[in-house]
């Protein structure tokens, strides 16, 4: 209960309500901190001049007063009646609770009444602390307000649930605690006051002792046994008027204004009230305790945030030196490599010193030899060495002369450190946001299957605040296996082709960026057709070929063999088809099977091992693969020949047939993979009618085709 008690304490003083009335605003003051706050109107203000003009309606008229003028929410503590040309700027205070109100702008009159008796000056005007709204008082003052029993009650209530020791009135030093209360003298009193203040004797024996607990009880509750109407003051509450929300008496239904309102019974709106509040209540204890489970989450939260600091903070100073240990070991490579270069220097310095050192001596010595024999005085001896020196003299001169004396190394270092990548790469160290992508959605209204292909088409969510840099689609096996990746990229719709026919495929999408990868979307499960319908494929076929009839008939333009295939490949199940010649002259050799979508198209079928055919003239046939040439089979074909081809992947095998009979014996064996049906024809022969058949029938060369598409 101690969270109820700022409701139960006045705006103004901060203390509990003492004698609370309720105001229209449905606010509540104490009957004497509402008269503190009463200010004086301009006379052309009160309520008389307003009627008197036709513009009063009710006891209370609001004041239209600029909010902004009335109460501002600046830190100048100062605020003004805007409404008032006479009023002067009152400063403005704050209470206890820290609402603020405004104090009278003039002192009340000296008067030997209570506050609560003494007259309200005329056109008096109260300002609501707690919604500002303003209102003029009319002839009856604050008597004109109801007072609010239920709130005393509930004060009381509160008061005595506390049960705080109450002290005696009539110690002089250190009051003790009170043990009983004289209701007729309204004094508390300790043991020793009472025996010496109050003995049970003479007049005093008379009077009601009770414990003061009791006692502060009935010390709030005398005042207010009974309530009263506010218009007649002798006439307790009977009704309550629907219209105007509030109890009245019976005189206030024969005589005054609420004689033409609708009415209840007091009882039955108590009760409905009780009940709507209740209710009103339930909803409001709901919020409350999604606030107090909201209240806990934070305070987990701020646990999760120290414990989240902690660890990053670590983390962070572990990548830092992480980067300082890097640096350094760098910084110790390229230091290494400046020492090898300062020996390398000093070594070619070296050796030149001590080259040019020898070089040095020699060249002094034969100096100092020469200046000898220069000094002989025999002619014929001198002529005999002169020459011999001489050439000596200048070869050694010339010596020096070839750069000799030019040093080999300089002194400055050839090496330079490019820094200003590595120092932009550390001004640019930054956080990166943390955070994945939200889990995309399959937008199931544009996903489909047709054949043996899958079509997905997925979103970002509508609130979604972090971008995605791309998308992983994943699809399992068709039989209930792993999942595995089909499409990796930026796109937000894709087509699976080379799916099983007749199967069930489970699909899911996640998102990915810098950080990671959001969680898988829902799963959605893909069914595969049944039956495979195919026509002959435009974009994969050879420019010379020519569709008609919705890409079921093709002709050819060359003379030469061109390849064409079918949309819809088969890589699982058993899958028959037959082909119709519409013409054929000069006994050309179509061929006729299945191929691999990468098969050269400017060939025969079966000239390359992308390809698995059969090709006939008008009296035989033969198997082809990767141009080796098998089973030369008797029988050939004519205008409207009709030629069958069988794929049985269970099997792994592959046969044909002419006119419904099996040509030759199985043609190959071991076929697996992803196969597209396929032909090769030229211009002498035309008009291939293609149509997607069942077959479960076939078996030891008998044929049996019934006219339904193929079931895998």
């Amino acid at each position: 209960m101690e969270e109820m008690e700022e409701e139960l304490k006045c705006p103004v003083c901060g203390s509990f309500y003492r004698e609370p009335i309720i105001l229209p605003c449905s606010h509540n003051l104490c009957q004497a901190c509402a008269r503190n706050i009463l200010v004086q109107t301009p006379e052309s203000e009160s309520p008389q001049s307003r009627r008197a003009s036709g513009s009063g309606v009710s006891d209370y008229d609001y004041l239209d007063l600029d909010k902004m003028s009335l109460y501002s929410e600046a830190d100048s503590g100062y605020g003004s009646y805007g409404g008032f040309a006479s009023a002067p700027t009152t400063p403005c205070q704050k209470s206890p609770n820290g609402v603020r109100v405004f104090p009278p702008a003039m002192p009340p009159p000296a008067t030997h009444l209570s506050p609560a008796l003494a007259p309200i000056p005329r056109n008096s005007c109260i300002t609501c602390p707690q919604c500002h709204r303003s209102l003029i008082l009319d002839d009856r003052g604050l008597r004109g307000f109801p007072k609010n029993r239920v709130l005393e009650g509930v004060i009381d209530r509160y008061q005595q649930s506390k049960a705080a020791a109450l002290k005696c009135q009539l110690c002089e030093k250190a009051p003790k605690e009170a043990t009983v209360m004289c209701e007729q003298c309204d004094v508390f009193y300790c043991d020793p006051c009472r025996l010496r203040c109050h003995p049970p004797r003479g007049p005093l024996a008379k009077h009601r002792l009770v414990p003061p607990a009791q006692g502060r009880v009935s010390r709030r509750l005398s005042p207010r046994k009974v309530s009263t109407c506010t218009d007649h003051e002798l006439e307790n509450h009977s009704m309550y008027c629907v219209q105007c929300k509030m109890p009245v008496c019976y005189q206030c239904l024969e005589e005054g204004k609420h004689s033409s309102h609708e009415v209840k019974a007091l009882g039955a709106m108590w009760k409905l009230h009780k009940s709507q509040l209740s209710q009103a209540l339930n909803g409001l204890s709901d919020r409350a305790k999604e606030a107090k489970e909201f209240l806990v989450q934070l305070r987990n939260m701020v646990q999760q945030i120290q414990e989240s600091s902690v660890e990053f903070e670590a983390c962070l100073v572990a990548q830092c030196d992480a980067l300082i240990d890097a640096l350094n070991r760098r910084k110790a490579q390229l230091l290494a490599r400046v020492n090898k270069e300062h020996e390398h220097k000093l070594k070619v310095v070296r050796d030149q010193i001590s080259h040019c050192t020898v070089k040095l001596r020699q060249t002094t010595g034969l100096m100092e030899y020469c200046l000898e024999v220069i000094k002989e005085n025999d002619p014929s001896g001198f002529l005999q060495i002169s020459d011999a020196l001489i050439r000596r003299v200048h070869l050694t001169e010339d010596q020096w002369g070839k750069g000799t004396l030019t040093p080999r190394m300089t002194t400055d270092f050839d090496l330079s450190l490019d820094n200003s990548p590595l120092l932009q790469s550390i001004h640019q160290l930054d956080f990166v946001q943390m955070k994945v992508p939200a889990t995309p959605i399959l937008q199931l209204e544009e996903c489909c299957t047709h054949n043996n292909s899958a079509t997905l088409s997925w979103k970002q969510p509508p609130l979604s605040t972090v971008p995605a840099e791309g998308y992983i689609l994943e699809l399992d096996d068709g039989s209930g296996g792993q999942f595995r990746e089909v499409y990796v990229g930026k796109e937000t719709m894709c087509t699976v082709d080379g799916l099983h026919f007749n199967s069930t495929y489970n699909a899911r999408i996640k998102a990915f960026n810098k950080t990671g990868v959001s969680q898988y979307s829902k799963t959605l499960v893909l069914q595969t057709s049944e039956v495979a319908w195919f026509a002959f494929d435009p974009g994969s076929a050879h420019s010379d070929i020519i569709f008609s009839n919705d890409n079921l008939t093709v002709t050819c333009s060359s003379y030469d063999d061109r390849v064409v295939l079918g949309k819809t490949g088969f890589s699982k199940g058993v899958h028959y088809w037959e082909l119709t010649v519409d013409r054929y002259d000069n006994h050309p050799d179509p061929a006729f099977g299945v191929a691999r979508i990468d098969v050269m198209k400017d060939v025969m079928l079966g000239k390359d091992d992308k390809a698995w055919a059969m090709y006939v003239d008008n009296n035989r046939s033969w198997f082809m693969h990767n141009n080796s040439h098998t089973n030369r089979t008797e029988g050939g074909i004519t205008k409207g020949a009709t030629i069958g081809v069988l794929l049985d992947l269970n099997r792994k095998t592959l046969t044909f047939f002419i006119n419904d009979e099996q040509q030759g014996p199985i043609a190959f064996e071991n076929v697996e993979g992803l196969f597209f049906p396929a032909v090769s024809l030229n211009r002498n022969v035309q008009k291939f009618n293609s149509l997607t058949s069942g077959h479960e029938n076939k078996q030891n060369g008998s044929c049996k085709v019934p006219p339904v598409p193929e079931k895998t």
